[in-house]
């Protein structure tokens, strides 16, 4: 419902159903699983969209499910009635509470959505000591720019779109690497990375 902003599970609701579908026609129709926004597979929505490369949809499920913009006016904050500052567990979604958020500070859902911005936005994951980045940008983006420490080391990352590279160009420090991640050093010195990739949607968002 992009009206609402609501990424809803199992619509329409279980009510009477028979036979049951088990502990989620518990709940009132249009709430957490029932029919509402389960926040947790929302969430996985997004990440597999952005797996799927299909960035302008991950991008605007992100926007959905981030809560400033649920409490970015009087009246959007009249509607969702929490805070800004943490993901709802679930937002209700039939009438008269559409757009409600409920369960606050539930830090499974907020645990799953940092991956979504960081893993499969962003592209950033380390496995086994090397850092790789497969990002899924907004073909309007020219790129981002990023620290990451790693012990006593800092990785100063600028990734950049651009049609020209091959698949990902990767330099460390001014030297080319062959990617397509970098070995992870502890030496207490600061690094330079820049990583050239092709824009979204040339190529899919997810390591090979």
């Amino acid at each position: 419902q992009r009206g609402a902003a609501l990424v809803q599970l199992l619509n329409p609701p279980f009510n009477h159903s028979d036979p049951s579908p088990g502990y989620i026609q518990g709940y009132v129709p249009g709430v957490r699983e029932n029919g509402g926004q389960y926040t947790h597979a929302a969430v996985w929505a997004g990440m597999a969209f952005a797996a799927l490369g299909d960035a302008k949809r991950a991008w605007e499920l992100c926007s959905m499910l981030n809560p400033i913009h649920h409490t970015d006016a009087p009246q959007t904050l009249a509607v969702y009635q929490t805070e800004p500052y943490v993901l709802a567990s679930d937002v209700y979604a039939l009438s008269p509470h559409t757009g409600r958020g409920g369960w606050t500070w539930y830090t499974g859902s907020a645990g799953w959505m940092l991956r979504f911005m960081q893993e499969s936005l962003l592209g950033l994951r380390v496995e086994a000591g090397t850092l790789r980045i497969t990002p899924c940008l907004p073909s309007h983006w020219e790129g981002f720019a990023m620290n990451y420490r790693y012990g006593s080391t800092v990785y100063q990352i600028k990734v950049r779109q651009t049609t020209t590279a091959e698949g990902a160009e990767i330099t460390v420090d001014g030297v080319e690497v062959p990617g397509p991640g970098i070995t992870l050093v502890d030496d207490g010195n600061a690094h330079s990375v820049v990583i050239q990739v092709h824009p979204t949607g040339a190529k899919p968002c997810k390591s090979e």
